[in-house]
């Protein structure tokens, strides 16, 4: 991804449209951003300066947004990304327990990916759903409360192998 170009003249048309709905430029980064991610699977160094480049920003401000929020990444993830929350409602009703349960299932640490790509796992800031905590966040879906039957369940269910 690093010698790619990610503002082409067909996204830099589209960038450009994200744009047009804002009142300032600058307040499209986020946008932009998420487009790169869908598009590439991740915002590598290289696509941050253009970032940067393209918003007339400095590239430091690209980085604090990539460092800042953790639906950006500079890696790409598994095909199945696993986000567990580690706030207090989530930490008092077990969640690092299920981390833990995952990292030895799997066989990665947290903020890892499985060496063929179909698992990341990731611990996060709260997810927005306190009521059902422990919980987690598999791609774009929310689960919980979250047990490690339900984990076994899911796993056993799209990743056959490692979890005997």
């Amino acid at each position: 991804m690093s010698d790619e170009i990610i503002f082409t003249p067909e996204f830099t048309k589209r960038a450009d449209q994200i744009c047009a709905n804002y009142p300032v430029k600058r307040a499209a980064v986020l946008p932009v951003m998420r487009l790169i991610q869908e598009e590439h699977g991740a915002i590598s160094p290289d696509a941050e300066l253009e970032i940067a480049d393209y918003f007339r920003i400095p590239p430091a401000d690209v980085k604090e947004l990539m460092t800042f929020y953790t639906l950006f990444y500079s890696k790409p993830k598994g095909r199945c990304h696993i986000q567990i929350c580690r706030t207090l409602s989530c930490s008092l009703r077990g969640a690092g327990d299920l981390i833990q349960y995952l990292e030895d299932k799997l066989g990665i640490r947290s903020g890892e990916t499985t060496e063929d790509g179909q698992f990341s796992l990731d611990q996060v800031e709260c997810l927005g759903a306190c009521e059902i905590a422990p919980m987690a966040k598999i791609n774009q879906d929310y689960i919980g409360p979250l047990t490690k039957e339900k984990l076994a369940q899911f796993l056993a269910k799209y990743y056959i192998g490692k979890t005997e």
